[in-house]
């Protein structure tokens, strides 16, 4: 996501994974999965910023996701959607989270199941109990509501003449019942019905268009495990554009009709700009890429797998340099490396996303545009300790206040993360620093991973035990002297005029 900068400013599971992701249910499923009597709670997966996002007890394989769009994006989408999911332990109740529509109906395994809600989830319980280590099939038919909610961020976002989605960071469980974390990786399957002159585009590859009288169903699959929060639909009067990414990759853009001859400039720059991404960390890790340029106002732009979600007035407009356009887009697409193929295990681990996007936008900045780099992180390392005040260091960023779930994206987790990613490359040495960056979307490809992993694959790349530097620059109240730089000096707290009012 390129959120503060801006400022308006199938499915493999490794070992390690499934031990790691079982310590982070433990706490969870001993406490929170009590027998059937007990009253219908929400539960969490125990998500430091997000306690009750996610759920214990289950893993999600793979979502069928089937939406009807009734022509206008004020009225809610009728849609149904099918979970498989394996248990991880026995199950007398299911907790998914959802929120934001009626649901209908409910079945387990094709016999219904009764079902009510508490907090943010929807509460599944099924004719007989769940045994641990067995696969289960639910099925919710349920409405998809798009109008906003006063304090609610995220989900469905209105355009001029349709539907997109902006999930981040717990917003999917308001367009559709889930399992919301990123731990919790899966394939998808998304069928949308929408009338005919509309056009559909989802996260992966096109598997037909059905067109039967007056409306269209259109089919899209994922190759690759993805989380909730990037799934990623566009209904609307759009034309899709195609061209050829580096070794023929299919990049495919959507953007509004009416738009596409002034926007083909921008979107000729994406096969370019992929092959300097590779050039850096190594191969897509995708099966497509492609820009989502929508006509609405979201005051950022957002990395949802496969089809990063921009504004079309960054593009439109003249508030922005070319120079600083181009930077964002690669922010966009090195997510798709950082953050995307490699999820964070939990959501304090996401200056993992947010301070890689930002180091290859500021790099491809000084090697596209001569912005130097250097310069970008002085000026961020005297900001640091103030953006570390305000909202937590980079790995330990300060929960969200209710209702603004962004708030997790300040700059300590963009900046400030890119200036410890640069504070390491001084530390450890240009050399193994880039060969840390093409280890680590090789190691954690298609998975989550944590800081802790970080630090140890960084730790063995070097030789040397690195758990004081991290300590240092990703926990610490304040920012530690920067390698190489002993002239660098945190910036004085900005003094308070005695007019100034009160706030």
């Amino acid at each position: 996501m390129s959120h503060t900068l801006r400022i308006r400013a199938p499915r493999p599971r490794t070992l390690a994974r499934r031990r790691l992701k079982a310590a982070l249910l433990a706490s969870a499923v001993s406490v929170c999965l009590v027998a059937a009597s007990a009253p219908p709670a929400p539960l969490g997966v125990g998500d430091r910023l997000f306690p009750y996002l996610g759920n214990p007890g289950y893993d999600v394989a793979s979502y069928d996701l089937s939406f009807t769009y009734p022509g206008s994006n004020d009225k809610p989408l009728r849609a149904v959607t099918t979970i498989d999911a394996r248990t991880t332990t026995s199950l007398d109740r299911v907790n998914l989270d959802f929120d934001r529509g009626t649901v209908e109906s409910v079945q387990v395994d094709g016999v219904p199941a009764s079902f009510t809600t508490a907090g943010d989830d929807l509460v599944v319980t099924p004719r007989t109990p769940l045994p641990q280590g067995s696969w289960m099939r639910i099925t919710v038919r349920h409405t998809s509501d798009p109008r906003s909610v006063e304090g609610r961020d995220g989900g469905w976002v209105r355009t001029a003449d349709g539907l997109v989605m902006a999930n981040q960071a717990d917003a999917a469980h308001l367009v559709f019942p889930s399992n919301d974390h990123p731990s919790d990786k899966a394939s998808f399957t998304f069928r949308i019905t929408a009338p005919n002159g509309y056009t559909v585009v989802a996260n992966g590859l096109p598997a037909g268009a059905d067109r039967v009288g007056r409306s269209t169903t259109w089919t899209y699959r994922t190759q690759h495990p993805m989380a909730t929060e990037l799934a990623q639909v566009s209904i609307g009067r759009s034309s899709v554009l195609h061209r050829a990414g580096p070794h023929g990759l299919p990049v495919r853009d959507v953007v509004p009709t009416k738009d596409r001859d002034a926007l083909e400039p921008w979107l000729e720059k994406t096969p370019d700009q992929i092959a300097w991404m590779e050039s850096k960390v190594g191969p897509y890790p995708f099966e497509t890429y492609g820009l989502l340029m929508a006509e609405a106002s979201t005051g950022f732009e957002l990395e949802t797998q496969t089809l990063s979600l921009f504004e079309k007035d960054l593009f439109t407009g003249s508030a922005f340099p070319k120079w600083y356009i181009e930077s964002i887009m690669v922010h966009e697409l090195s997510h798709q490396w950082f953050g995307d193929s490699v999820s964070p295990r939990t959501w304090s681990d996401v200056w993992l996303n947010e301070g890689h996007a930002t180091w290859y936008e500021a790099l491809y900045a000084q090697e596209k545009a001569n912005k130097p780099l250097e310069a970008r992180m002085k000026a961020a390392y005297g900001s640091s300790d103030g953006w570390r005040a305000a909202g937590g260091p980079p790995a330990a960023p300060k929960v969200p206040a209710p209702g603004q779930k962004i708030g997790i994206f300040r700059p300590n987790v963009y900046d400030g993360a890119a200036l410890a990613l640069y504070a390491l490359r001084q530390e450890i040495g240009r050399q193994a620093f880039e060969r840390l960056e093409r280890l680590w979307v090789q190691a954690h490809r298609d998975g989550t991973a944590t800081t802790a992993d970080f630090e140890r694959l960084a730790s063995d790349v070097s030789g040397r035990d690195l758990s004081g530097f991290f300590k240092d620059w990703l926990y610490g109240e304040k920012t530690p002297p920067m390698p190489g730089h002993p002239d660098w000096k945190p910036a004085a707290p900005a003094r308070k005029s005695a007019a100034a009012p009160a706030k």
